[in-house]
């Protein structure tokens, strides 16, 4: 696996949520910098071994907007 791509987003509680697409991995932080920290501990926690492990981490941000008419 040379990429692992992770889901962001707003948590209605405040902060930012991020779960693995394909792996058992979940994370959560106040903000995108700490999330950002949060993914890789969380990645190199869950593939101990390092030639298993995913090279490149892909964020994909949802973000949901809600326009009144």
């Amino acid at each position: 696996m040379t990429e692992i791509v992770f889901v962001v987003e707003d948590d209605p509680e405040g902060g930012l949520t991020a779960r693995a697409l394909g792996e058992s991995i979940f994370t959560q932080a106040d903000d995108m910098d700490g999330l950002r920290k949060m993914i890789r501990d969380a990645v190199r926690c869950h593939f101990p071994d390092e030639t298993s492990r995913p090279k490149m981490i892909r964020l994909h941000q949802v973000r949901d907007e809600v326009i009144a008419l």
